[in-house]
């Protein structure tokens, strides 16, 4: 081994921190722990016995295809499926406006090494996706929070957070936003909202990366238009996967746009895999193809909807009232926030040895390093009763903790 690896190292990869829910998955294999750490879809909700039939077909039938190396650009029939599925949503585009990338985690490092240089200035939402986070701090961004309401981004902070950016020189590259349940904070950004900020980037002329995994987990109330939409010049780019509607083994994502800047992922996706697998991307159109999708979809949905029902009652039986937390409308998560003055990311070890049970820490989505005293929670992974248990468990080391205090 060489000695002095320090050394050697890249600015990029110093800069970088190991993912913190990547690092609580080592804690998964303990006995008896319940998780409400990892993004994780149900695995009840993968359609084994179907994709067991499909791959049969696609080996038997078009194997050479399949198991060969494929465009960067990704399958066509993929293309095309994910294309009508839009129209179908009332979104105008074609297999031109798709490219497939190996999940919607390579789009956003793909759009982060497209547009970012050190130094360059990005505006993210206070909570923001950490896996966004870590890609744009990978390629040395500036990051921007703005803070949010029950709406969203507030606008008002971030034209002037952008002012203020353009006059020491460094206009916004583009601004990133989760609209539909985001994550961690499972908001969900209403229409009026949606179009505030869709004016702001045209007065700027900044890009918007839209990144929307959750839009179609959606349990009550009433779909949003996508910004992609609501903009209609495409100055909006959107990410989309299919880890949380499909399966997340696949790694399937694609990024939506204007063919000039899908041209510039294009190139940086050849320099860094030359393809998604094609294997994949076949077994996942033919899956569309065959009309499994959207009975899929509303499975989840209702098996879901249960299960955050049993979380929200849970945590209000259960949790110090010294906490609130977020009641999504749909997706993965929900973020609960307790006194000032904790510290949930101290804290969850001593959480994990006493009371078996995780949660992500706050910290890890907030680019300021603020939201010591907030977790994010996921209800998709674990069944109802252990939902219920683990909020059983989080409420007594809480409560322990705010008593220790007083």
């Amino acid at each position: 081994m060489i000695n002095d690896l320090q050394d050697i190292l890249s600015v990029n990869i110093r800069g970088m921190k190991r993912s913190a829910i990547r690092e609580l998955l080592k804690y998964l294999n303990q006995p008896g722990l319940i998780s409400f750490s990892g993004g994780f879809p149900a695995p009840q909700s993968f359609p084994v016995e179907e994709l067991k039939g499909i791959i049969a077909e696609v080996m038997e039938n078009e194997p050479y295809y399949a198991l060969q190396y494929g465009t960067t650009e990704g399958d066509n029939l993929l293309r095309k499926q994910l294309a009508d599925r839009y129209k179908k949503f009332g979104i105008d585009v074609n297999m031109d406006n798709i490219i497939i990338t190996t999940a919607s985690q390579q789009a956003l490092d793909l759009i982060a090494k497209s547009f970012i240089d050190r130094g360059d200035t990005v505006i993210v939402g206070l909570p923001s996706y950490l896996g966004a986070l870590s890609a744009f701090n990978s390629y040395g961004a500036d990051m921007i929070g703005i803070p949010m309401d029950d709406e969203g981004e507030i606008p008002e902070v971030m034209e002037d957070e952008i002012k203020k950016a353009i006059a020491r020189g460094k206009k916004p590259k583009f601004i990133y936003v989760i609209p539909d349940f985001q994550n961690p904070a499972g908001m969900t950004m209403s229409e009026k909202r949606r179009k505030e900020i869709i004016d702001i980037a045209h007065r700027y002329d900044i890009l918007i990366v839209e990144d929307s995994p959750y839009r179609e987990l959606r349990y009550e109330g009433e779909n949003q238009r996508t910004l992609y939409e609501l903009d209609g010049t495409q100055q909006v780019v959107l990410l989309g996967t299919f880890s949380k509607i499909f399966c997340p083994g696949f790694r399937i994502g694609w990024v939506m746009g204007h063919p000039e800047v899908l041209d510039k992922v294009v190139i940086g996706k050849q320099a860094t895999d030359l393809c998604t697998p094609p294997f994949t991307q076949r077994i996942a159109a033919r899956y569309m193809e065959r009309g499994y999708l959207d009975p899929k979809i509303a499975e989840i949905c209702n098996m879901y909807k249960s299960k955050q029902k049993v979380m929200l009652e849970s945590l209000e039986e259960f949790m110090p009232e010294e906490f609130t937390w977020t009641k999504p409308q749909g997706g993965l998560f929900l973020m609960a926030t307790g006194p000032e003055w904790i510290d949930t990311d101290a804290l969850l070890l001593d959480c994990i040895k006493e009371q078996n049970v995780a949660y992500v820490a706050g910290t890890s989505f907030f680019c300021n390093g603020k939201g010591q005293n907030t977790m994010r929670l996921n209800f998709s992974y674990e069944s109802e009763e252990n939902n219920r248990e683990g909020c059983r468990r989080l409420g007594t080391f809480f409560k322990k903790v705010i008593a220790e205090k007083s």
